[in-house]
């Protein structure tokens, strides 16, 4: 291999060839890894800010410590690193469908693999994330229906721009409340994505928790010349549950 390039290794799986390689940026002189699913780029180290920020606009809605966090799709581990860096975080279950990218940061091929791997707050967990969230168990096998404070996703490329077309569920109103029901009152839901916001996301953002906003996270890009974006949505879960603070906001008869 090249001193430039090298492939660290591939797989075939059910979803097509993966691929792990790492390639030195000419001008600065940096490694670079890039995990590719057939001939589409998954994820890249050179672009982690908006992965770093999903944990940090996330994180930043609880009003709250002792944080019990799930971050679905592993990927780098860039999101999971900055969830971890947050002393409020007691616990968290990270979630990827493809065993192949847990064993690259067990092996320590990744440049995070040993950081995440040796934080005992940390269980890498191979699962379908998707089929997690609109299960009544939900994420953690060893105790179902646990509820945690937040949920972190960075799968898809957008809502619309899906890997798979049965993770389309989620990104509905329904599917968005499904995911809810796993968080404590007052908890949180975020997700990365590639494209700007998008209002009928938005909107169903909007139906399944209390609040919800859309921020804007922009970064230079591979060029240097101008800055690129990508979007990470916010939801918070209601503090009480409906009925009940329907219950407790009504007038006395009395």
């Amino acid at each position: 291999m090249s001193v430039y390039f090298e492939e660290l290794d591939f797989r075939p799986t059910p979803m097509g060839v993966l691929s792990l390689r790492r390639r030195r940026h000419l001008a600065t002189g940096a490694d670079i890894y890039e995990i590719k699913l057939g001939d589409e780029f998954l994820m890249s180290s050179q672009f982690t800010t908006a992965e770093i920020e999903l944990a940090r606009l996330g994180l930043a809605a609880l009003a709250r410590t002792d944080l019990d966090v799930v971050v679905g799709g592993l990927g780098l581990g860039y999101t999971a690193q900055a969830v971890l860096e947050n002393s409020s975080v007691r616990s968290l279950i990270v979630v990827d469908a493809l065993a192949e990218v847990i064993e690259w940061h067990e092996q320590g091929l990744l440049p995070l693999g040993k950081q995440l791997t040796a934080d005992p707050r940390c269980r890498l967990v191979n699962g379908d994330f998707f089929a997690m969230a609109d299960s009544a168990d939900g994420f953690d096998s060893n105790v179902p229906r646990r509820r945690f404070d937040a949920v972190l996703v960075d799968i898809d490329h957008s809502p619309t721009n899906l890997l798979h077309p049965r993770h389309a569920a989620l990104y509905q109103r329904q599917g968005l409340a499904r995911l809810a029901e796993h968080l404590h009152p007052g908890g949180v839901f975020a997700l990365w994505s590639n494209d700007p916001p998008d209002d009928a996301f938005n909107a169903a953002m909007a139906g399944a928790f209390a609040t919800s906003a859309a921020h804007v996270v922009t970064f230079d890009n591979w060029r240097g010349d101008h800055e690129a974006s990508n979007t990470v949505y916010v939801g918070v879960k209601a503090d009480l549950p409906i009925q009940q603070a329907s219950n407790e906001a009504a007038p006395s008869a009395n």
